[in-house]
């Protein structure tokens, strides 16, 4: 059975031992990198520190150009398993070396070590990721993915956090530098005792012949990813949310210090609020999705993501340099609360952004190229943070931006990416409209829903009690269903944009639109054909006093070209809704009921054979019961 909630997953071993691997090695990386920041800028002057600085963030960057490509394809190729326990290997001959770099204090050694555990967070990018639906149930890859971006940003703080106490410990003197070798190599020991618990994980391709030209092997892979627009856009996506945090995270130090003069302790808090609000995010990502690839919260984290950066301009732009620089003068002084309580939704928008977007790409990629799939994400993502850089370097040293006014640039920017990616794949606000209704107007209840079968031709026959039954049917039904439905419903406004783009079928009368009739019912044969789910209100309209209509032959008709399975599904609660035509006309009172209880019920799936309009009128009125 599937996990009811996401945190049981930390008690199976399709999980729980690549979650610890993967928070190790990130926490490993961030320790050294933190370390050897400090290392430089206690040993060297400011301007040669600084240099040194960007030349070690640009190393950590470069490997994911150069190698990313490659490693998707040995992703592909070998089993991941052991993939990964080579790589965790190797994760202990880098610490040793880079264990050897610090004390011996060559700066030139580190950055080697820095460059190479970029190659080897390059390799473990694609298996990170690509792995997940391997060991995962479909309803468990929200969870799943949520854990993992939860756990990513904490490991990066906790190791940022750690690599800098530790260095402190001696006062910058060897005494730091020997705890954090000992740290480093415990560690990765550690991850790779853990990883070889990791269940194995076969590859999908393994006669893939390897090219090892990135230039090429990204070009032809881009090439393909652009023929599915749902997945290329979900990546540029996920790469812009990078692009945003990093331009938040690099300049909050500069933020604390030279605008609120405050200490490390004030970058710390604020980069801790950012980390918590992520966390949060990603984890409520699952209960509000209720398990599914809920799309419907990409388009809720772009505008909180564009409202919170709005915010933190706005707050940070009034907020007066601090007399000490002390967290207990900073929490008191104006305006700090809200400005921490706004990098903390910041945090929760994106991780409300990022999973679904994660998940979706994992769920629609062929199997056959899903890691290498992952690893172009993986080189936008390293692209679009090397742009972060530069703009703000264009803003804040070129054109001499504060930094909340940057901030405020980024906002608005992302509410330009944020239109440009949902104008190219409608999907995104459908699924959000979708989700809005079913999650205010309603609580919606679903039962026997695992009747539906998870993919092949199948036709849902439901009682029409509202104009939004095919929305709430939507969101209750983890799989895409294509709606057959009177075409007066489908042209009304609004809701004609949510039934287009999710390939709605309208359908009139033969009197009417002969024309119209026939062409909709060889759309119908074809879905079916493609193994599409289909739905049909087989009442033919809307219900004028809340009971059943009977059930018309159409679906008889569809059932002599395409037999395929039929499940009987009925809607409860809805009638009275604003919605449906009880007391009159829908639309024509203002709504009256929020919040209300309705139900999704679904009952077993019947034969073509027996599935006749008056078998299944009895069926559906069965599983509504009493309740209307």
């Amino acid at each position: 059975m599937a996990h009811r909630n996401q945190f049981q997953l930390l008690g199976s071993r399709r999980f729980l031992p690549f979650f610890t691997t993967q928070f190790l090695g990130a926490f490993n990386d961030n320790v050294f990198k933190s370390a050897l920041m400090v290392m430089i800028a206690f040993r060297l002057a400011a301007d040669q520190a600084n240099a040194l600085n960007n030349l070690a963030a640009g190393l950590f960057i470069l490997p994911f150009f150069l190698f990313s490509a490659t490693a998707g394809q040995l992703a592909d190729k070998y089993d991941k398993s052991l993939l990964i326990r080579r790589i965790k290997l190797a994760e202990i001959g880098i610490a040793m070396l880079g264990v050897y770099a610090l004390v011996s204090g060559s700066n030139s050694l580190s950055l080697l070590v820095l460059f190479l555990l970029g190659v080897q967070s390059a390799f473990f990018g694609p298996i990170k990721y690509a792995i997940l639906p391997q060991h995962l149930r479909r309803n468990e890859l929200v969870g799943g993915n949520a854990l993992v971006e939860m756990a990513t940003f904490v490991a990066i703080l906790s190791g940022t956090i750690t690599g800098t106490i530790l260095f402190g410990l001696g006062d910058g003197d060897s005494s730091g530098i020997w705890w954090i070798g000992g740290v480093i190599i415990a560690v990765s020991v550690t991850g790779y005792l853990v990883c070889r618990q990791v269940p194995t994980a076969p590859a999908p391709v393994p006669e893939l012949q390897i090219d090892l030209n990135p230039m090429r092997q990204t070009t032809r892979l881009l090439r393909e990813i652009v023929k599915t627009p749902a997945i290329f856009y979900s990546i540029i996506g996920i790469s812009w949310f990078w692009l945003l945090g990093a331009a938040y995270l690099t300049q909050i130090p500069s933020f604390s210090k030279n605008v609120l003069a405050g200490s490390e302790s004030l970058v710390a808090l604020l980069l801790c609020s950012f980390t918590i609000g992520v966390a949060i995010g990603s984890l409520l990502c699952e209960r509000l999705s209720g398990g599914r690839i809920e799309l419907g919260l990409v388009p809720l984290g772009a505008a909180g993501l564009t409202y919170g950066g709005i915010m933190l301009a706005v707050i940070g732009g009034n907020l007066a340099p601090l007399q000490e620089p002390s967290l207990l003068a900073f929490w008191h002084s104006a305006g700090a609360q809200a400005f921490l309580a706004h990098l903390v939704l910041i945090g929760i928008f994106g991780g409300f952004y990022i999973v679904p977007l994660y998940a979706m790409i994992q769920d629609r990629t062929e199997k056959a190229l899903r890691a290498r799939v992952i690893s172009i994400t993986n080189i936008l993502n390293a692209l679009f943070m090397v742009v972060s850089a530069i703009l703000g370097i264009v803003f804040l040293n070129m054109l001499n931006f504060s930094i909340p006014e940057f901030f405020l640039v980024i906002a608005l920017m992302n509410a330009a990416v944020a239109v440009f990616v949902f104008k190219k794949v409608p999907e995104f606000a459908m699924r959000f409209l979708v989700w809005l209704l079913s999650h205010t107007m309603y609580r919606v209840k679903h039962e026997g829903l695992e009747q539906i079968p998870d993919e092949g031709p199948a036709i849902i026959a439901c009682n029409h009690v509202s104009y939004v039954d095919a929305l709430l049917l939507a969101g209750a039904v983890r799989r895409p269903i294509r709606f057959i439905m009177y075409k007066p419903i489908y042209e009304i406004p609004v809701l004609h944009f949510v039934f287009r783009t999710g390939r709605a079928i309208p359908i009139c009368s033969k009197q009417k639109d002969p024309e119209g009739y026939a062409r909709a019912f060889e759309e119908i044969e074809q879905a079916l054909n493609d193994g599409d789910l289909l739905c049909i209100f087989p009442e033919g309209q809307l219900t004028k006093d809340g009971e059943l209509a009977p059930f018309k032959a159409g679906i008889e008709k569809i059932l002599q070209r395409n037999p395929v399975p039929v499940i009987p599904m009925a809607l409860r609660g809805l009638w009275g809704s604003f919605f449906s035509h009880k007391g009159g006309n829908a639309f024509t009172t203002l709504p009256k009921r929020f919040w209300s209880k309705v139900s999704v019920v679904a009952g077993k799936p019947l034969d073509a054979t027996s599935a006749r309009a008056a078998n299944l009128q009895e069926e559906v009125l069965g599983l509504r019961g009493e309740q209307r």
